[in-house]
């Protein structure tokens, strides 16, 4: 099979459509035939080499986070699926394979597809939708808190705007003037046009702040909370709980973060808050929840483009331009 293979870290270029051998099931696996795959970006980081501190790959490696598709084949012991169901998977972190016609998958990490999609929508769905969910669940959203998300209208930002909202919550977020309408009916109720205004003038006494951008908003997320509130990011700087719950890790890498966010937690405990950045995880039940609220009406997707598999160098081009409004999909 024809499949996008992970060669080196470096540029678009170290990504190649190549001939792979077909994946086989092992036990307590499931083999998916494809039919469309999410792009992240967490994707081009790991091709470029930025994740290697926290999930270095033996390459080549057929690339990509999450997928849709068909059952085609299960292991021994899988008693969850079955050929022919419609599938849905954010697939193992050390694994990947979903830029490929056929993907094998851990049985823990697949669920059964949101009646109510196509693959398409539903390809776009498990890890935005997961890493949403995981990160308020970490805040501990409760009902008639008032959350603050920064960059609602991507991926992660629409799903954790519906979620917060499903949780009782409040909303305030940032966004373009393009992305306004948008996050306004996703059920955000305060939205801060970034490009006129720091949201850190404009909003006060949150009881959480959900940070999806980095740089100078993660320190200005500080400056909007009650004394004794936190924010929850997933693109600042990982730090010493990020390393022993999200990632299992010994004590060498909990100092190594420890000494990398010094300052962003020594920013955090002059404003009276606190600070933890989190690493979502594959999980099949909890994308059964988000299959469940969508059915439900719940939860909607919001896919901004669709690109054919052949084209998947191009999807990347637009996705790392950061202005996507949801998520970018590649069709098989």
């Amino acid at each position: 099979m024809r499949a996008y293979v992970l060669t080196r870290y470096g540029d678009a270029n170290a990504m190649e459509l190549r001939d792979v051998p077909e994946p086989v099931a092992g036990d307590g696996e499931v083999l998916i035939r494809v039919r469309a795959a999410g792009l992240n970006p967490v994707d081009h980081k790991i091709r470029e080499g930025k994740m290697r501190l926290v999930n270095r790959l033996d390459l080549p490696r057929v690339a990509g986070s999450e997928l849709s598709g068909v059952v085609e084949g299960v292991g021994v012991g899988v008693t969850r699926f079955a050929e022919g169901d419609r599938v849905f998977a954010r697939v193992d972190k050390k694994r990947l394979g979903a830029y490929a016609p056929y993907s094998v998958v851990n049985e823990i990490h697949v669920a059964k597809m949101p009646e109510s999609l196509d693959f398409t929508d539903a390809a776009g769905l498990p890890l935005a939708g997961l890493t949403a969910l995981q990160a308020l669940r970490e805040l501990a959203v409760a009902a008639d808190d008032r959350v603050f998300i920064s960059g609602g209208a991507g991926g992660v930002g629409t799903y954790a705007i519906q979620l917060a909202v499903w949780m009782g919550a409040e909303v305030a977020t940032t966004a373009s003037p393009r992305g306004e309408e948008l996050v306004r009916s996703l059920g955000a109720t305060t939205v801060v046009n970034y490009r006129k205004q720091r949201f850190k003038d404009a909003l006060a006494d949150y009881d959480g702040a959900l940070d999806l951008t980095g740089g100078q908003d993660l320190p200005d997320s500080f400056a909007i909370l009650k004394r004794g509130a936190r924010t929850v990011s997933i693109a600042g700087v990982p730090e010493p709980t990020t390393a022993r719950v999200d990632l299992g890790a010994g004590p060498l890498l909990a100092v190594a973060f420890w000494a990398a966010s010094a300052t962003i937690r020594r920013q955090a405990r002059r404003r009276g808050v606190g600070y933890r950045y989190m690493f979502m995880h594959p999980s099949g039940e909890d994308l059964d929840l988000l299959a469940a609220l969508v059915d439900k009406g719940t939860l909607k997707t919001v896919t901004d483009r669709v690109f054919p598999f052949e084209q998947i160098a191009d999807g990347f081009a637009y996705l790392e331009q950061g202005h996507a409004k949801g998520k970018v999909v590649v069709e098989l």
